[in-house]
């Protein structure tokens, strides 16, 4: 999923900066930074302009769109064994290619992903497949969002990474990114966007980057599993469902200040820390935020950002691969997202996998003095499967406080199958499922203690 492989220039001197190039850097991207970076609020809600529009869309499909997604899975299965076995000329090469042309596992993931579509939306088969809390949640609730979300996230992306306001925002902020995160400065965009309208947002910026060669497979690891925080939107649903709204305040300053110290502390970590600093082959190295010359650093920002918007496609060419990334992502990434997601919410609600696994956590909660540890124990480890799961499991718990502990963990631990670890492992970022797991657990042994320290001495 990449729109350009364009590599900014080296300033050469401190001549004006070309006034077309400077409008050509400030008007995409303050169209880029009003839809995916400025939070408003509508109605009760907090939302971003881009999240908007995926919400009007659903609004005006409605009760179409677990049809329409079934008819994408099918028409993804259709097609992929079509270019396999007939071999068309319009998927020999490029995108097309690499979009239908896959292995035999990610085959089966879409023919799976499909099959539990069909069967959830007519109601027959197994009943762990179509129960509502399980392929019901993928069709109904899950890939309506999906549809939207990625639609226009798709479309409107090149506006906030194609146009300059990366290069700008990472010469601005190198430094401090560099000491802190150990990553380049342009990697605050992608926690923006994730923090102000969704991880998965947060996700496809850093697929691009890396696919660009603005990252190398540590950074874009890294920023991927930490940095992609679920939106301020999905937040308040949160702490509406597990009945915490009087705590959003305290609730979300803790899960900001959990997340900033997992994400100083895990990159340092195996499996991130061993992760290479080798960039992707097919581009390679195309960063550059080293300042060469003597001018400031506010001028040079603008003659990085300016640079690349000179360089940037054009609208048709932009158009084409923003229709080629809206394909991708409807026919590759959506099969394998509700495949995924389904067998791990099967695995939650229809069998003793996680509460097994979660007996461990019983004596940590105890130790961490938070009440109803038993029945905590599996809502510290379910969001693997599922982020919401969490808030779910805790609605029957009577202790705020505990309620409080789950709600704030789900939000850090970050990696969930059913959406952000299945967008991982379907992208080019070289991350495996065995290493979102471990990452999943760190950050859970990281941030649990840190949210019991925070709710115990601050607010209960």
């Amino acid at each position: 999923m990449s729109y350009s492989n364009v590599k900014s220039e080296q300033p050469t001197s401190s001549a004006p900066i070309p006034r077309a190039h400077l409008l050509k850097f400030i008007i995409p991207s303050l169209i880029g930074v009003l839809l995916f970076l400025v939070p408003f609020q509508v109605g009760d809600t907090i939302n971003i302009g881009m999240g908007l529009m995926a919400d009007s869309l659903q609004a005006l499909l409605g009760s179409a769109l677990p049809a329409i997604a079934v008819v994408v899975l099918c028409l993804s299965v259709v097609a992929t064994i079509y270019a396999k076995l007939a071999n068309p000329s319009w998927a020999k090469k490029g995108m097309l290619r690499e979009m239908f042309h896959v292995g035999t596992v990610w085959l089966a993931m879409r023919v799976l992903g499909a099959l539990f579509a069909v069967m959830t939306y007519f109601q027959f088969g197994p009943e762990f497949v179509t129960a509502s809390f399980t392929g019901g949640v993928m069709l109904n609730d899950l890939a309506p969002v999906l549809l939207t979300f990625f639609f226009f996230a798709a479309l409107l992306l090149p506006f906030l990474v194609e146009f300059g306001f990366m290069e700008f925002i990472g010469s601005m902020v190198r430094k401090p990114f560099r000491i802190i995160f150990n990553l380049p400065g342009r990697s605050a965009i992608d926690a923006t966007a994730s923090w102000m309208g969704s991880g998965t947002v947060g996700v496809l910026i850093t697929t691009q980057q890396y696919e660009q060669g603005f990252y190398n497979r540590r950074e874009a690891s890294v920023i991927a599993t930490n940095f992609s925080v679920v939106s301020i939107a999905f937040a308040l649903l949160v702490t509406s469902f597990v009945d915490i709204n009087h705590l959003f305040v305290q609730f979300y300053f803790t899960v900001v200040v959990s997340g900033l110290i997992a994400a100083v502390i895990v990159p340092r970590l195996p499996p991130l820390s061993r992760k290479s600093n080798d960039y992707y082959e097919p581009v390679g190295c195309q960063l550059n935020e080293e300042r060469t010359e003597k001018v400031g650093l506010f001028r040079y920002s603008l003659i990085q950002a300016t640079n690349r918007a000179a360089g940037a496609p054009g609208p048709r060419e932009l158009a084409r691969l923003a229709l080629l990334n809206v394909m991708d992502i409807f026919l590759g990434l959506l099969p394998l997202v509700f495949a995924i997601g389904t067998v791990a919410l099967i695995l939650a609600e229809f069998t003793p996998l996680f509460t097994w696994l979660s007996y461990p956590m019983v004596p940590v909660l105890e130790l961490l003095r938070i009440p109803e540890a038993e029945a905590a124990a599996p809502a510290t480890l379910v969001g693997f499967a599922d982020m919401f799961l969490p808030a779910v499991l805790a609605t029957n718990i009577e202790s705020e406080l505990t309620r409080f502990v789950i709600a704030c963990l789900s939000l850090t631990q970050l990696i969930y199958m059913s959406e952000i670890g299945a967008l991982l492992l379907k992208s080019k970022i070289p991350i495996k499922l065995w290493e979102l797991a471990a990452i999943f657990l760190l950050r859970t042994a990281i941030t649990l203690p840190i949210i019991a320290f925070m709710a115990h001495t601050f607010f209960f």
